[in-house]
């Protein structure tokens, strides 16, 4: 057996997988987030610990037979988030999450710093990466960062809880901007342009390495042999991939949770930092991947079904589909931009907006105009990849529950889109998968993509409706960040 810990930002979410890689149980935990000033999004990691102590005893509860038997353990977590511990490993602040938006004028000043900074990370300086955070905080909390001893991960934190160990992955660090992608390995010029050292960094591993073992107590806990072990894991979007069985050049996947990625595999570092994509490392050995990502996707969805008041998300998306195709046309426009934006805009300072609203529209079609802006934005960051036309994209994330918004997005993006059994474990899958490769599993044996249970085929009947719309949307987040 092999237990998957996935780190998000709205739950924490525990998977249990057999050997064959059958999900034996799912138990989650909800985490909620703080917003103490315009554009700030923290979290406690007591908070994460917590919840993953709750969440790991539900399964303790309802399947103590299959816990006792876990041989391995993965991580996954949401990245960028700065957990800053002192000399005893205790918090000192909340951490600024990878949706917080406050270190844009950071970001100008790491990219002075560090005039190598593209060439090395292969990525922009934005604000929802680390290391901007970090000049933050030594700029406007500089008592707190004198008392830094060490910088860790989200998912990582969880690891110290777990094991002892300080320790994170490659495709992780990735999204530090401390992180020499190329050579997989920190970078001391990128870690002192921001006022710290090395020795402050957690040791690098790739995913599927063991970084310690279970603390006899948890082991106690929860009915554990000591012996298990734990995989050092990966970022939530390697970690989906893994789940997804994209791990050969070439694949790719698009995951609609809170944020919106789309996520393709290489065999060589290939940046495109201009465009604002992200070039990581892969978790596993040897590879790199490229990433576009937007940072409302189905939080966009949830928002709008809080608006109107509508009962659920599953519920309004009924609505919006009984909608008549002819009607839509008179729904407005819709910017996604909640949280600011990345891929292609790197405009943290981004807004969301409704425009064309009339007495015509009702809540059904300002719900199209969220899912279709959602699409669209999707559709900005594919073509920002400049990646030849894949043969399909994966699906993964909680938005993909939805036929009609998977539909919607294949014809926007005129791809064909795949959705795949336990396709909603995601990154916890990856993390157990990893795990199981840190028992000593072959990567062939445990990375299979999962069965297919559905197709998405773009439909060229709806292009020139959904192109001509397109249009406008682009146009539309132009004048609007003209007159910003």
């Amino acid at each position: 057996m092999f237990l998957g810990i996935d780190l998000g930002t709205s739950e924490v979410k525990v998977f249990l997988m057999d050997e064959t890689g059958h999900g034996i149980a799912v138990a989650r935990a909800p985490l909620g987030i703080s917003r103490p000033q315009a554009r700030w999004s923290e979290q406690s990691p007591e908070d994460w610990w917590r919840e993953t102590l709750k969440a790991v005893d539900q399964l303790r509860q309802t399947h103590p037979a299959e816990l006792a038997a876990v041989n391995g353990i993965g991580l996954s977590g949401q990245m960028h988030g700065a957990v800053l511990l002192d000399r005893t490993d205790r918090p000192l602040r909340p951490v600024i999450l990878w949706n917080d938006a406050r270190s844009d004028v950071q970001c100008l000043e790491l990219t002075r710093r560090a005039p190598s900074l593209q060439a090395i990370a292969g990525n922009l300086a934005m604000p929802g990466f680390t290391a901007p955070k970090l000049l933050w905080v030594a700029e406007h909390e500089p008592e707190i960062f004198s008392h830094i001893a060490s910088v860790l991960l989200p998912k990582d934190y969880l690891r110290l809880q777990l094991t002892g160990e300080k320790v994170s992955d490659v495709s992780d660090a990735s999204g530090t901007l401390w992180l020499d992608v190329a050579q997989r390995q920190w970078s001391r010029a990128l870690i002192e342009a921001t006022g710290l050292s090395v020795g402050q960094m957690p040791a690098l591993m790739d995913g599927n390495a063991v970084s310690g073992g279970i603390r006899t107590e948890l082991a106690q806990r929860w009915g554990m042999a000591p012996s298990v072990i734990i995989a050092c894991g990966a970022g939530d979007n390697a970690a989906s991939a893994v789940g997804i069985g994209a791990v050969a050049a070439g694949d790719g996947f698009l995951s609609l949770g809170t944020s919106g990625v789309i996520f393709i595999v290489d065999e060589e570092f290939r940046p495109n930092a201009e465009s604002a994509v992200h070039t990581f490392c892969h978790t596993l050995p040897q590879r790199w991947h490229r990433m576009s990502v937007m940072l409302s996707a189905a939080s966009c969805l949830s928002w709008a079904t809080r608006l109107v008041g509508a009962r659920n998300e599953t519920s309004f998306i009924e609505e919006i589909a009984a909608v008549p195709e002819n009607a839509l046309e008179r729904a407005p426009l819709f910017l996604p931009y909640l949280s600011g934006e990345r891929t292609p805009h790197n405009d943290s300072r981004a807004q969301g907006l409704f425009f064309g609203l009339t007495h015509d529209v009702d809540r059904a079609l300002l719900g199209y105009s969220v899912l279709e802006g959602v699409a669209f934005g999707l559709a900005d960051g594919w073509a920002a990849l400049d990646t030849p036309m894949a043969s399909a994209l994966s699906l993964v994330g909680g938005g993909t529950r939805s036929s009609y918004w998977a539909q919607l997005i294949a014809d926007v993006l005129n791809v064909p889109l795949e959705a795949h059994a336990a396709c909603e474990a995601g990154a916890a899958l990856g993390a157990a998968r990893l795990a199981q490769l840190a028992c000593g599993a072959s990567e062939n044996e445990v990375c299979r993509k999962p069965q297919t249970t559905s197709t998405f085929l773009p439909r060229k009947a709806r292009r020139v409706f959904l192109l001509e719309r397109r249009a406008r949307f682009r146009d539309l987040y132009s004048s609007s960040r003209s007159r910003a």
